[in-house]
């Protein structure tokens, strides 16, 4: 005999059928993906600006360009402890002797450089170390207005003495030869650590027009010229005007 089945008098619950999200508005969307975007951009600017105060850059758009001209280059990193200070304070006499005292640009070298006419360039080392890492060469508007906006940053995120260290190394001193560790080896056959104050004086007065110029056979303009910044290192050594680099 078949038993009855019991009814428990408990009706089933049913479940209310989900309702698809209704999708943002076009507008919305776009506004959110342009933000997403723009914080990813400022985050890749931040990472390219720290990164080289604190790992070393393996090659600039220069070298770049002169290594596809040339066929290679000769660039060999050499720590800001492996360079004679003399060396150190020959190329700051010689391209920017304020460089402890401004924050990356030096007012009164550009206010004589609009006096004189523009006969002369007031780019400090700073300027032309975010122009050697991060632009190209030439004097377009273009370039100089990312020049201002990127020097003031790399002047808050590194330290004096990293910029100083990373333009010896990645500065041209000849064709085909960049950072001082190549100019002391392919000039002098020395490593940069056993430069002499005249030696490093004559290294200086090339990095205004590298590729034209040869330490061993100044003209006597730049002969007098280097001897002028052989005095001058002295004289920011002297004056502590050399302190923010040195060790």
């Amino acid at each position: 005999m078949a038993k009855a089945t019991k009814s428990t008098g408990k009706k089933t619950a049913r479940r209310a059928p989900k309702v698809a999200a209704s999708p943002l508005p076009l507008a919305r969307r776009l506004r959110r993906t342009a933000r997403r975007g723009a914080l990813a951009g400022l985050a890749l600017v931040a990472l390219g600006l720290v990164a080289p105060s604190l790992i070393n850059p393996p090659t600039t758009p220069t070298m770049m360009s002169e290594r596809m001209r040339l066929g290679e280059i000769d660039q060999q990193w050499a720590r800001m402890r492996d360079i004679a200070p003399v060396m150190q304070r020959a190329a700051v006499a010689a391209e920017d002797a304020n460089f402890c005292l401004h924050w990356g640009f030096d007012m009164g070298a550009i206010r004589g450089a609009l006096e004189a006419g523009g006969s002369y360039g007031a780019s400090t080392i700073s300027q032309q170390t975010v122009k050697n890492v991060y632009l190209w060469q030439g004097r377009s508007w273009p370039r100089k207005a990312l020049e201002a906006v990127l020097t003031p940053l790399v002047e808050l995120t590194w330290s004096k003495r990293r910029i100083l260290e990373v333009y010896l190394n990645v500065a041209e001193f000849g064709e085909g030869v960049f950072g001082i560790d190549a100019a002391a080896w392919h000039y002098y056959g020395i490593p940069p650590a056993r430069l002499t104050s005249g030696q490093a004086a004559r290294l200086a007065v090339l990095l205004p027009n590298p590729k034209e110029r040869d330490p061993a056979h100044l003209s006597p303009t730049l002969r007098r010229r280097a001897a002028q910044v052989e005095e001058g290192a002295a004289t920011i050594r002297a004056d502590g005007r050399s302190k923010c680099f040195e060790s």
